[in-house]
């Protein structure tokens, strides 16, 4: 298994690079006590909007506070945080997709109904909605992404779970007398699953995005809190007098997105079949 791992990665660069810069920044967050040199929330009005210098590395805001400490602890809020989401709308979507493919009937139409009706809103306004009847927050802004991502795993997984159901080990299974709740975790699932990770992989990448997106507007994370699309908020007043303030947290925020969508695009690849050649 490792060395199939070892394989993949050696085999596309894509990968190879999503997989370093992710672990790079999940260690920047778990150090980050130890990286960051002041305390992210530390105010000194004196140095408020200076530049990068030794003593602040990539400047301060307008409240003096330390961006270099910012960015590093808003990577122990962003990507954490859009992982859960994108896992938490994967689990349920995987689980809802196979359930209704399996049994089929007025169960898989009344569920395909509900995702078609979901899917038929743009999902950031949807999101919007959301937070609009329950209110601002990070728990509420994440629900609702939750809310709004869970559908496209339950398609897919539910096309997959059409082509497979049919196939002899899930009629061997049947056959033994197991009940659907087993058939489905043990046997369909497992082989639907993968297909689903270069999805799963781009979805990260979208929910740390739609979660910045939702702080900038306020409806997210909210102040002091260092986070990247809170601190892109703040720091557009001073585009001009002191473009720092947007640029370190945008290029955070890049990297971590372009990460995954490189390792999406290397898994869908690696796991997609391979062309014949012509003899």
């Amino acid at each position: 298994m490792i060395d199939e791992i070892l394989d993949i990665l050696k085999g596309d660069s894509r990968i190879l690079l999503g997989s370093i810069i992710i672990c790079t920044i999940l260690l920047v967050a778990t150090f980050a006590p130890l990286i960051a040199p002041h305390d992210p929330l530390a105010q000194n009005l004196e140095r408020r909007l200076s530049p990068p210098s030794s003593e602040y590395p990539m400047g301060a805001d307008n409240l003096g506070r330390c961006v270099f400490s910012r960015v590093v602890y808003g990577a122990r809020l962003s990507l954490p945080i859009g992982m859960a989401i994108t896992g938490t709308a994967l689990a349920i979507g995987s689980l809802v997709g196979a359930i209704s493919g399996f049994l089929g009937g007025r169960y898989d139409e009344f569920v395909m109904r509900i995702v078609d009706v979901l899917l038929a809103f743009p999902g950031l306004i949807l999101a919007l909605a959301i937070i609009a009847v329950m209110g601002p927050g990070i728990i509420n802004a994440s629900f609702a992404l939750v809310a709004i991502g869970w559908t496209g795993f339950a398609r897919m997984v539910r096309a997959m779970t059409l082509a497979v159901r049919e196939k002899e080990f899930m009629e061997g299974a049947k056959a033994l007398g197991a009940s659907d709740f087993y058939i489905i975790t043990r046997h369909l699932l497992p082989n639907v699953i993968a297909p689903v990770l270069p999805m799963a992989f781009l979805g990260a990448g979208y929910s740390i995005l739609a979660l910045a997106g939702l702080s900038f507007l306020g409806l997210g994370v909210r102040p002091p809190t260092p986070e990247w699309g809170l601190m892109l908020s703040d720091g557009r007043l001073f585009m001009r007098s002191a473009p720092h303030l947007m640029i370190f947290p945008g290029i955070a925020l890049s990297m971590t997105i372009l990460a995954f969508n490189l390792l999406g695009d290397g898994i869908r690849d690696a796991l997609g079949p391979k062309p014949r050649m012509e003899a």
